[in-house]
This record gives structure tokens, C-alpha cells and sequence, in this order.
């Protein structure tokens, strides 16, 4: 369902990249794979009918957000050079 929001997002982060700092592509990464699994299990779980088309979208859309917040967590290590925590 929301495959074809993943991939342009994909491409336009590829163009954005170059202007990111080490921590914000590295929290970035990992957000961008938690939301295209939580993606697909969603997807599984709605072709399965276990959740409806309306809950698939709202996960997906909460595993994006996540993935936004993460990215801004990285940005705001870099541009305050704070270490991140492990």
C-alpha cells in the first residue's frame, strides 16, 4: 500500500544525504529499516485480514513518524556535536 511513498522518499533522501552529518545518516538508516519492516509485517497482517486496510496505513504511518524523529535526533547530535548514547 504505501510502497509507493517508501521509494520516492528513498530516492529523495539519496539527493539529501550529502548535506547530512554522520550521526543524523546513521540514525536515519536504522529508523528508515524499523518502518519498511513494521511495513511489511503490517502489509502481512492485513493481506492475512487479521488487521484492516485503515490500521495496516495507521502503523505505517506511526513507523514513519518514528523514522522522522530518529532523523531529528541525529541532526541535533550533529549540529550540537552531542554524543550519542549507547
Amino acid at each position: 500500500m504505501k510502497k509507493s511513498f517508501l521509494i520516492p522518499a528513498a530516492i529523495l533522501s539519496l539527493g539529501l544525504a550529502a548535506c547530512d552529518g554522520p550521526a543524523e545518516n546513521a540514525y536515519e538508516d536504522v529508523g528508515e529499516q524499523a518502518a519498511e519492516s513494521v511495513n511489511e509485517q503490517a502489509e502481512a497482517l492485513e493481506e492475512a485480514e487479521v488487521i484492516t486496510d485503515e490500521q495496516e496505513d495507521a502503523v505505517t504511518e506511526a513507523a514513519e513518524e518514528r523514522a522522522d524523529t530518529m532523523e531529528e535526533i541525529g541532526e541535533e547530535i550533529d549540529h550540537n556535536e552531542v554524543a550519542p548514547v549507547e
